[in-house]
């Protein structure tokens, strides 16, 4: 029978990351807390660029509008993503916080 879900798919050659591969804790200072506030940073870096360059284009110091709709929609896909993640954080508080213990 042939999977024609996984048939596309590269089988998996890699190892599974052990103690030695894991980062240590002074490389994930911060935790989960530091990724987030990382992560909000780059959608925001992500956002402002594209502000800069629609910027440019409306005073018509650019001419590759083809470039300007790309970074416009990354920054918009970064931030829809960033709003499904938040969305998955808030639905993962609110199950922990109806448990009883």
């Amino acid at each position: 029978m042939n999977n024609t879900i996984t048939s596309g798919l590269p089988a998996f050659s890699g190892t599974l990351p052990t103690s030695a591969t894991m980062p240590s804790s002074s490389e994930t200072e911060g935790g989960f807390g530091a990724t987030l506030k990382n992560a909000i940073s780059q959608v925001n870096e992500l956002s402002d660029s594209s502000d800069q360059k629609v910027a440019q284009l409306v005073q018509g110091d650019r001419q590759d509008v083809h470039n300007v709709m790309i970074a416009v929609e990354k920054a918009d896909i970064a931030f829809q993503l960033m709003m499904q993640v938040r969305n998955k954080i808030v639905n993962a508080y609110q199950e922990v916080s109806k448990l009883q213990f």
